[in-house]
């Protein structure tokens, strides 16, 4: 799928992009190039010694903002897909910052679509949030902006081949400022109690390389216009943090600015757009001139969810157990870890 294509990763040297550049070299050994786009030169100098020019001729380091559409369409030039994976991420920062967030999440996500209409990429997939349904925080609206920005794209691409699809997942294990690094440094720091928001508290999970699985899906099967949802499970943070630290008391110190007590992937009312493709979740376009909802539930070999349906992290089939979160701790996030 990948081999002899050019690759261009937005936020390159983020936990996703790191994954899946070692998940492309190590799947598709034909790559043409793989792109890292990002603007942290001290994260490019880092993963440029894991992946040294003489052993991997076909990375390409450039430093760039999504936010600078002049550098980003050069950036461009020559590419076959894009993966935007570019974003402020963080709710607090996002609150404290909305206009900076605004401006990368939201007109960042413009100018990739700009750049890729203009440069003839292939394929663009962009990573989403499960806080961009119904969001609540100023993140999660961003987000919510720019998947409807890629969904829509579709529409105005005229007569070029491309295809703009978002992918939507909830928490990644072991992500940079997640609640499982957390926790283990509070622990391992010398913390008397481990901080709980909220005993109710519930987030959907996925490893790094589901992640990534699911944007490889998006790529190899998309139409142009879908949000792909993975079912995946859901966890009690007070589990988290009895996987971690058994021995530590919790204690609830009350939820943060813009955060819910459960997240959501699919209300009631995104159901009616709704299709269960067995593995993933799609979220049709609420207006496509490509492609009609026939033809998109065809293509997948779908089916419609029943009326009423809703995925959110309280309402899930699938949980995850004290002893789960322990081993996927070990397999996913730190092969060293112990119990304490």
């Amino acid at each position: 799928m990948l081999n002899n294509k050019s690759v261009l990763i937005t936020g390159g040297t983020g936990s996703f992009g790191k994954k899946f550049v070692e998940t492309i070299l190590r799947d598709y050994p034909q790559v043409k190039k793989i792109i890292i786009y990002s603007r942290d030169e001290l994260k490019q100098f880092e993963l440029k010694q894991k992946y040294p020019g003489h052993k991997y001729p076909q990375l390409r380091f450039f430093i760039g903002d999504v936010r600078d559409l002049e550098r980003l369409t050069r950036a461009c030039e020559g590419v076959d897909v894009i993966i935007h994976a570019a974003a402020i991420k963080q709710v607090d920062t996002a609150e404290y910052n909305p206009e900076e967030c605004i401006k990368t999440n939201v007109h960042g996500a413009q100018n990739v679509i700009k750049a890729a209409l203009a440069t003839g990429v292939r394929h663009v997939v962009a990573l989403s949030t499960d806080k961009a349904c119904a969001p609540i925080n100023l993140y999660g609206a961003t987000k919510l902006t720019s998947d409807k920005l890629f969904t829509a794209a579709n529409n105005i691409s005229g007569s070029k081949d491309i295809k703009f699809s978002v992918v939507r997942y909830g928490n990644v294990m072991g992500s940079r400022g997640s609640v499982i690094p957390f926790f283990i440094s509070k622990r391992d720091n010398g913390a008397k109690e481990l901080p709980i928001t909220d005993m109710r508290m519930t987030r959907f999970n996925i490893s790094l390389e589901a992640g990534v699985a699911l944007v490889m899906y998006a790529i190899g099967h998309h139409l142009g216009g879908e949000i792909f949802i993975p079912k995946i499970p859901s966890y009690h943070i007070k589990d988290v943090a009895a996987a971690i630290a058994p021995n530590l008391p919790q204690v609830e110190v009350g939820i943060r600015p813009g955060e819910k007590l459960h997240e959501e992937m699919i209300t009631v009312t995104d159901a009616l757009d709704t299709i269960d493709l067995g593995r993933y979740y799609v979220i049709l376009p609420s207006v496509s001139f490509r492609h009609s909802r026939e033809e998109f539930i065809r293509h997948h070999n779908a089916m419609p969810v029943p009326d009423g349906f809703h995925y959110s992290s309280d309402n899930n089939t699938e949980w995850e157990t004290v002893e789960t979160m322990r081993e996927n701790i070990k397999k996913y996030v730190d092969p060293n870890f112990e119990v304490k």
